[in-house]
């Protein structure tokens, strides 16, 4: 199956870029490009690719108002986000995840994550660029108040595996650390968002961080 991406970016030369590296696979189709977040959301509506590759600051809407307007609280059908920037900033991470997206990459990550930030969503997963986990916890859990992640629903073995979903571990890493069958990790993420009301890693990872689950 092809996987229909719209690369929505202010500068030609970059969404030039992103084309030939994800075109340049089998399974990957570029099937739009945007130059500002208004024209984004137009053709994401229009076109529902699969994935929606957004920068951060764009003319018109910024990344984080696209990704509200695509997969925000309270889209009925949302599409699947990954932010794409040159932008290491914290807050700029945080919005873009509590917006609704399902990955944060930079663009200096190289293309095989690039890539793997694609498929990644396009499979209902998540992926966010290792270093920016480790950051953002450390910018987190400086500001936001101690709840000591009480009152949550979570088993010892869920709130383990929630914590390496913070760091930004795959199904099979957490596997081989907690060591368990990847079968029983997708059943643990599973139930971990059913109990939580969250839709995807990246709102487990957040809630986490929220929480003070997660520590760096």
């Amino acid at each position: 199956m092809t996987i229909r991406v719209l690369v929505a970016d202010d500068q030609a030369m970059v969404r030039g870029g992103l084309r030939l590296i994800l075109e340049d696979q089998p399974d990957i189709e570029v099937v739009a490009e945007a130059a500002d977040g208004a024209e984004a959301v137009e053709a994401a509506r229009r076109l529902r690719p699969d994935v929606c590759l957004v920068d951060v600051r764009m003319p018109r809407l910024d990344g984080i108002e696209v990704t509200r307007a695509l997969a925000g609280p309270g889209v009925p059908d949302p599409l699947r986000v990954v932010v794409v920037t040159t932008f290491d900033l914290d807050e700029y991470v945080y919005g873009a995840l509590r917006a609704g997206a399902t990955g944060f990459v930079l663009k200096d990550c190289g293309p095989a994550l690039l890539v793997e930030a694609v498929r990644a969503a396009h499979q209902g997963d998540a992926l966010v660029s290792p270093s920016v986990t480790l950051r953002l916890l450390r910018h987190l859990t400086a500001q936001l108040p101690t709840s000591g992640g009480a009152d949550h629903p979570l088993s010892n073995r869920e709130l383990e595996v929630v914590r390496a979903v913070a760091r930004g571990r795959t199904n099979q890493e957490i596997a081989t650390e907690l060591f368990i069958s990847l079968s029983t990790v997708k059943s643990h993420v599973a139930g971990i968002q059913a109990k939580l009301g969250l839709r995807n890693r990246v709102e487990v990872a957040a809630w986490a961080w929220e929480n003070r689950i997660a520590r760096p």
